[in-house]
C-alpha cells in the first residue's frame, strides 16, 4: 500500500524555493492539491505534478517545508538523493542572492565547478 512520505529539509523561505524549482526547470503550482495512490489528496504549498498522476510537493510543517510525496510513483529525471541535492543547491543560490540584493550587491560571476559546487562573486559598489 502507497502513502505520502515526508522528507525533512533546511528549506524554510516559500520564494526562494520557488524561485530554485523554476531555475532547475521544474514546472511547478503554488498553494493546491497534491494528488497520490488511490486517489489520496493533500495541501501542499508547491507542488511538482508528475505525468503519472502522483504529485511532489513541499508541505510547511510549521519549520519547514518538507518534501511529500509517494515515493513508490517518484518519476523524475533524478533519484531522491539527487534532486534532494539539486533542490538545496539551488536553494542555498537563491537565499544568498536574494538577501545579498537586499545589502546591495550583485552577483558579479557564478561557476559550475568540475565537482558540481557552483563559485559565486559578488560585488557592491561605493559611490
Amino acid at each position: 500500500m502507497s502513502h505520502f512520505s515526508q522528507i525533512k529539509t533546511q528549506i524554510r523561505q516559500l520564494e526562494p524555493l520557488q524561485q530554485a524549482l523554476t531555475e532547475l526547470g521544474l514546472d511547478w503550482k503554488s498553494g493546491t492539491t497534491l494528488r497520490g495512490y488511490q486517489g489520496a489528496t493533500d495541501r501542499a504549498e508547491v507542488v511538482i505534478p508528475q505525468e503519472n498522476g502522483y504529485d511532489i510537493g513541499f508541505q510547511w510543517n510549521g519549520k519547514e517545508y518538507a518534501l511529500v510525496a509517494d515515493m513508490q510513483f517518484w518519476q523524475q529525471p533524478w533519484s531522491l538523493e539527487s534532486f534532494m541535492q539539486k533542490v538545496n543547491q539551488s536553494y542555498a543560490l537563491q537565499v544568498v542572492r536574494n538577501e545579498s540584493s537586499k545589502q546591495g550587491f550583485a552577483v558579479a560571476e557564478q561557476n559550475t565547478l568540475e565537482n558540481g559546487a557552483v563559485r559565486l562573486v559578488l560585488q557592491r559598489w561605493h559611490g
